[in-house]
């Protein structure tokens, strides 16, 4: 009778080893549903980056005025007739 104690506990264990530690334990899915949350919120910034590059896009197809300020601000450019100020930070200055 000892013995059918001793194996019936240890198939106990065996079992519940597998339900706490082993694959499709609670440990494993507690991880993969942080995955999942880390995932998700990576996927949502992409999304919205996603949403201003199209934005960005749908401008410089529709006229010139978003080519220009694209060129102004990437570029630096300056139409004829225009002057160009340039402003330096005096504590940059000081340090160069």
């Amino acid at each position: 009778m000892k013995w059918l104690l001793a194996i019936l506990t240890i198939m106990l264990l065996a079992t519940q080893y597998r339900f706490w530690v082993g694959d499709g334990s609670l440990a494993e899915v507690t991880r993969l549903k942080r995955q999942l949350t880390q995932q998700q919120e990576k996927n949502t910034a992409l999304e919205r980056e996603n949403r201003q590059l199209f934005r960005e896009v749908r401008s410089l197809k529709v006229g010139s005025d978003g080519v220009e300020a694209k060129a102004r601000y990437d570029l630096g450019l300056i139409k004829e007739g225009e002057t160009l100020f340039i402003f330096l930070d005096t504590e940059e200055a000081e340090s160069d």
